[in-house]
């Protein structure tokens, strides 16, 4: 337990005497805490984690390490409980259409997409239905050699953006910080970023038939997750920053 504890709180810069004030707990007795002198109550251990804000993630991991159960379910987005879940996606996505939606797990997987994202894959010439019908993961897919990094007209401001964005989540996400360190050996620049003047970042790709198809994104997350896949997942939505690729993807 002293170890989680501690690693959670270095890892956000947060000295013992700050945390105590924030939890109402004692410098001392949070120090024999995490020195594993003493046994922290689960009370106090929760209050420590609010006070952290922890995710779910860590506060399951934080529990286990203490002797405690852990107090939140990670479930399949197929299981049965997940119903619910289910249909506020499948209406945020379809809402979408006819411009592209994806849901995102913690890891950046693609979990669900509408068929503006399959629409969107055709134009680019890539095979959309296939794709999306077997996992893909939008880091590998667009960091990596090939893939949607050929086609970024703006790579390098796109590519950096999209890493800086995965580390920073990754601080408080084991299973992300497990696939940056994965990725990092095999990366190659993407040189150096012109400022664009522009307030949001647009996402520029290169379609098959040579035209440019500009967007910027929205993210939307669950308020209230009680549930660590429902934690990690974000729907990203694709609005077209120009009246070129706003025609394009009119219904």
């Amino acid at each position: 337990m002293s170890g989680t504890l501690a690693n959670l709180r270095k890892q956000r810069r947060v000295s013992q005497l700050e945390l105590s004030l924030r939890a109402g707990v004692s410098q001392r007795h949070l120090s024999c805490i995490e020195t594993g002198r003493s046994r922290v109550g689960r009370d106090t251990l929760i209050a420590l984690l609010d006070a952290l804000g922890a995710n779910l993630q860590e506060r399951n991991q934080a529990l286990l390490a203490a002797g405690y159960a852990p107090a939140h379910a990670e479930r399949s987005l197929d299981a049965p409980e997940m119903s619910l879940v289910r249909s506020a996606l499948e209406q945020l996505l379809q809402a979408h259409d006819p411009t592209p939606a994806l849901v995102l797990d913690g890891e950046y997987n693609v979990v669900m997409a509408n068929r503006g994202l399959r629409y969107l894959l055709d134009l680019l010439g890539l095979p959309g239905e296939a794709m999306l019908a077997g996992p893909i993961n939008l880091l590998r897919a667009t960091l990596g050699d090939g893939g949607l990094r050929g086609l970024c007209v703006n790579e390098a401001e796109l590519c950096g953006e999209l890493w800086n964005r995965a580390s920073r989540e990754a601080e408080h996400l084991p299973r992300l910080r497990a696939l940056l360190d994965e990725l990092r050996p095999a990366l190659k620049p993407w040189g150096k970023v012109e400022p664009t003047g522009l307030p949001v970042l647009a996402l520029r790709l290169r379609a098959a038939d040579g035209r440019v198809l500009s967007f910027f994104s929205t993210f939307t997350s669950f308020g209230t997750p009680l549930d660590i896949t429902l934690a990690s997942l974000k729907v990203e939505h694709l609005f077209p920053a120009d009246e070129a690729t706003r025609a394009r993807f009119a219904g």
